[in-house]
């Protein structure tokens, strides 16, 4: 009989205490990261030796300002080309692919050459927020104590989203939608197993970070009113033009990446090209230099002007473009939020001077955008609204989110068939999942399904009758399995076509003499699903179903039967039809 599936086992519990140590460890190795930007920071453009964690805009090179990105982009080509390619990009494209293909193992250099290359990326001003490194290395700690240990290839899984996850509410505060995070960007599923872990360690991330940096929420801003409907309506027309927008981001970003690979020079030297434009547009803005976590504080709390919001929205862009694209090693999260956040004030801005009537605070317009685009170019819709809810704790914040994201979201899945975390593996060749449906076979029970009319043949039948009866070529007779009955109607086995029909089975032997073991069976009330994993450890390709009493025969399962469970499925998904008689027809 099939195993009886259960949502959690007593091994969870082992899971569970590895990933809240691994929460633990990783909110402090986020500690040490920030910790060792700050030092490159401080290093490269202020010649200090301090930690403190420091904007670059402050500084005062002139324009040796230009020479320091290209500076750290040529260490980090190094690093790359003589430590690991797999450090290059924002790094949750190259854990996905790991997750997908690799049975989530990442080499473990991983987990050092990550950071130290984001930090000197970062740390010279590259445009990218920490988070995604931290991400990266999280989910890189997690890989390596799941191959360190005794653990399956799901348990694996779990142990590299915990420490994902840990390390985004590790940097910005925000539990509930680092494990959405997991969810949609690494895991792929939402199981109890896998959710507790993340979640736990997700906790113990955010605690850690309690206890050393205080619980002020990430970009603390002004109490925002109620929003009227014409504002809500206003905002979800928001999030449709920040859909197109990161449609036409993410399509910028592969199209310079693209740009790159034609250039006849080896991929090492990119990042320091990549450095020249992030230095050139850095020396013009200097708020486009490093994290500009300091920015987005200002944008959504109503700081910066019309014209400095637009400015910051066009050159960061530009900056994050084209050093992303050059292959150097650093995030997209802050970068997304900077932009998205500039282009709703913009917007916001043009509403009070245009349209003053719907009522738009252009604060909460810089605050659905920066959710928006992010939602739109990754299609991390659930993460997008409670990431900007829990960094911002403004409750009356979140119908204006939930529309300007959803609304963004659909642009994007009817412009764009990829997103900005799936193209790059995409082109490789791997598919990533892109929904998350119930296993259509869970919810059919075998008995629904099943061939009630079965064809057996008796124990003390010899080969030879049965032989003859094959081959008057019956409906019957066309039957690839037979069950084995005894003399009073029990179950012994089954046989195949081909061992009835192997030429070295004597023609008196009896049918009793062909069963090489004995029956593999499933109760009608077990799930196809069960049924589908009992036959792949079986290796066979049909089960007796027995009643629920476990030993009446009642009818027999093939993987035709399988296949055909799913008619209903596709029916639902493509049918049309009215209840008041009309007749059915395909949805277009």
């Amino acid at each position: 009989m099939p195993r009886r599936f259960r949502p959690l086992g007593r091994r969870v519990l082992w899971i569970c205490f590895l990933a809240m140590v691994l929460g633990s460890v990783v909110a402090l190795v986020a500690r040490l990261l920030t910790g060792l930007i700050g030092l490159v920071t401080n290093l490269a453009f202020y010649g200090r030796i301090s930690t403190e964690f420091s904007s670059p805009a402050g500084n005062h090179l002139g324009l040796w300002v230009i020479v320091v990105p290209v500076i750290g982009g040529l260490v980090v080509g190094v690093m790359a080309r003589w430590g690991s390619r797999a450090i290059r990009g924002h790094g949750i494209p190259e854990a996905m692919e790991q997750v997908l293909l690799n049975e989530s193992k990442i080499p473990p250099r991983i987990t050092w050459l990550k950071p130290v290359s984001s930090a000197i990326a970062i740390g010279t001003g590259g445009p990218f927020g920490a988070e995604g490194p931290i991400i990266a290395t999280g989910g890189a700690l997690g890989s390596l104590v799941g191959q360190l240990l005794h653990v399956t290839a799901d348990e694996r899984k779990t142990l590299l989203a915990a420490g994902a996850a840990a390390g985004m509410a590790a940097v910005f505060s925000a539990p509930i939608s680092s494990v959405l995070l997991a969810i949609e960007l690494l895991l792929f599923e939402r199981r109890a197993r896998s959710l507790i872990p993340v979640a736990l360690a997700a906790v113990m991330g955010t605690a850690v970070r309690y206890m050393l940096e205080g619980n002020e929420p990430m970009f603390a801003m002004p109490a925002v009113a109620t929003p009227a409907l014409s504002a809500v309506v206003a905002y979800i027309v928001m999030g449709i033009i920040t859909g197109v927008a990161s449609v036409g981001i993410t399509k910028l970003t592969y199209a310079i990446e693209d740009g790159f690979e034609k250039l006849p020079i080896h991929w090492m030297w990119w990042p320091a090209i990549g450095g020249v434009v992030v230095g050139v547009v850095g020396y013009f803005m200097p708020a486009t230099l490093g994290v500009g976590y300091n920015n987005i504080g200002a944008l959504i709390a109503g700081q910066i002007g019309f014209t400095g919001m637009l400015a910051l929205c066009l050159m960061k862009l530009l900056s994050w473009s084209v050093a992303l694209g050059s292959g150097t090693s650093g995030g997209t999260l802050a970068p997304l939020f900077t932009i998205g956040s500039a282009l709703g004030g913009v917007l916001g801005l043009l509403c009070v001077s245009w349209l003053p009537w719907l009522q738009v605070d252009p604060r909460v317009a810089a605050l659905v955008c920066m959710a928006a685009i992010f939602a739109g170019a990754s299609r991390a819709f659930l993460t997008s609204v409670v990431f900007a809810f829990e960094t911002t704790q403004q409750p009356h914040g979140l119908l204006p989110l939930l529309g300007a994201c959803a609304a963004a979201y659909l642009v994007s899945g009817l412009m764009m068939r990829n997103t900005i975390m799936t193209e790059k593996i995409a082109r490789r060749g791997v598919r990533v999942p892109a929904e998350y449906a119930a296993d259509w076979l869970e919810r059919i029970a075998v008995g629904d399904a099943c061939s009630r009319e079965v064809v057996s043949l008796r124990a003390a039948e010899t080969v030879g009758e049965v032989q003859a009866w094959l081959a008057t070529d019956t409906a019957p007779a066309k039957h690839q399995g037979f069950p084995v009955l005894d003399g009073e109607g029990h179950l012994l086995g089954v046989v195949t076509r081909r061992d009835l029909l192997r030429a070295s089975t004597p023609a008196e032997a009896t049918v009793q003499s062909l069963l090489a073991r004995p029956p593999i069976v499933v109760r009608e009330d077990h799930t196809l699903r069960e049924a589908a994993d009992h036959m792949v450890e079986a290796d066979v390709g049909r089960l007796v179903v027995v009643g629920k009493d476990g030993r009446r025969m009642v009818g027999i399962i093939t993987r035709g039967d399988l296949l055909k469970a799913h008619a209903r499925r596709l029916r639902e998904a493509h049918e049309t039809s009215r209840h008041l008689g009309a007749k059915t027809k395909p949805a277009v």
